[in-house]
């Protein structure tokens, strides 16, 4: 199974952007999350297509399997 953590931002267009990290630790919790998602809007870390990023609307854990066909 592949885990990614996906953090989900609004950018100044309005739009949103999702930045995600792979293979997120299994007791990272909704805090630490929140932290950083906050620490990213305040400092200005990522300056993506349409503009900085205005607000963190969510973040998320994917989960994904592959199972062989053969």
């Amino acid at each position: 199974m592949t885990k990614t953590l996906e953090m989900v931002f609004r950018n100044q267009s309005g739009k949103e952007v999702v930045v995600s990290v792979a293979d997120p630790r299994d007791d990272l919790t909704k805090a630490e999350v929140d932290a950083v998602m906050a620490d990213i809007v305040a400092k200005n870390i990522f300056s993506p297509k349409g503009g900085e990023f205005v607000q963190a609307v969510e973040a998320r854990i994917r989960t994904r399997d592959a199972v062989s066909l053969a």
